[in-house]
């Protein structure tokens, strides 16, 4: 049976094998208890959360200078990409996403009944946002328009400029911009949320890639007062609410944010310096450097699909790195640096390997 709300490569990141040097994830790497002091002190299990738990709420809201009005929060950052979709679509709206892309973005309205349409980021030229590319797509049923920045899979981060361009495109045509900024806490420096710019604007984001809290779910919008309201009641029918154990750990992880930014920073200057040298030791492979995120998306020339490297370099040398099929780029593939580094050192050397009996 087909399914119209297919996600081809959560369903792939979901079943792969676990192999020894897994350049496959986008995360920094996870925190244990020890880098949450006093975690064990905060569990309970109870607390009203009815609309988010207060203190997690003002704790989001302080963090990027937003109002509390502003802030609904959701269970990771896709929990609140699908109730931005549930509260806004319709069957039969239309909403563009960029390409390359990550696949729930596209499953996620799907699910609802809306259509998808495509503006492309162009990888020969930087995967620039570029506004043109969104006005000569948007149509009279567009309802929304979706960004990821800095961008899932290349890490490109999109120019303030064209945000508010695009913002203007949307807003003329009665449609909201969907920024997702999962990746955009993991740069050097802070940047404020798109939703700033103006009510035509949705941020979303969470604790888990940039801060290696994937385990709390930690999630949330950041919007207009009016739309913040729509999303809580259309939490209402699709999780109620979150959980109060990870809402609790979720505020003391905020107490506690420049430290584990200060973590993640130090893990990903020393990654992304061993992924810089190896990329510029290959002239096999075309590459945009990743000034934001965890994550690089570099093309191997003369190939149309690096599916079978992918799956010889599991085979063959335990290592994993994500074809760029799933990205709808199969001349790329997607690597994330923000683990260990010796594992992220062993997988470079395995790639190499891989690389070079493919010459």
């Amino acid at each position: 049976m087909s399914l119209r709300f297919h996600a081809p490569y959560m369903e792939w990141a979901k079943h792969r094998p676990s192999p020894r040097f897994d350049l496959a994830g986008s995360n920094v790497l996870g925190c244990s208890l020890e880098d949450l002091p006093g975690a064990r002190e905060a569990l309970a299990l109870s607390g009203h959360n009815e609309e988010g738990y207060g203190p997690l709420v003002e704790a989001i809201a302080s963090r990027y200078g937003v109002d509390g009005a502003q802030v609904t929060t959701a269970q990771g950052t896709s929990g609140a990409n699908f109730i931005v979709c549930a509260a806004l679509l319709e069957p039969g709206d239309d909403v563009l996403v960029e390409r390359p892309g990550y696949d729930p973005l596209l499953g996620a309205p799907r699910l609802l009944g809306a259509r998808t349409l495509r503006f492309d980021r162009d990888c020969s030229s930087g995967c620039a946002l570029d506004p043109d590319r969104v006005r000569r797509t948007i149509t009279p049923r567009t309802r929304l328009i979706v960004v990821t920045t800095p961008h899932n899979p290349t890490s490109a981060p999109a120019d303030g400029a064209a945000l508010d361009e695009v913002g203007r495109i949307a807003e003329a045509a009665g449609a909201h911009v969907l920024v997702d900024e999962v990746y955009q806490d993991a740069g050097a420096t802070a940047a404020g949320p798109a939703a700033a710019r103006g009510d035509v604007f949705i941020t979303t984001s969470s604790l888990t890639k940039s801060y290696g809290l994937a385990a709390l779910r930690c999630g949330w919008t950041i919007s207009s007062p009016a739309l913040a309201e729509r999303f809580r009641r259309a939490r209402d029918v699709i999780d109620g609410t979150g959980s109060i154990v990870a809402e609790r750990l979720s505020v003391l992880a905020f107490s506690r944010l420049d430290v584990l930014h200060a973590r993640a920073r130090a893990l990903l200057d020393t990654n992304l310096r061993l992924v810089r040298a190896f990329l510029a030791s290959r002239p096999e492979l075309e590459w945009i450097d990743p000034a934001a995120g965890t994550v690089v998306f570099p093309r191997l020339r003369g190939t149309d699909d690096t599916t079978p490297l992918a799956e010889r370099l599991l085979r063959d040398h335990e290592t994993a790195v994500v074809p760029g099929r799933f990205f709808e780029a199969p001349a790329h593939f997607r690597l994330g640096f923000g683990g260990a580094t010796e594992p992220l050192r062993g997988g470079l050397d395995a790639l190499a390997a891989a690389l070079d009996r493919s010459a």
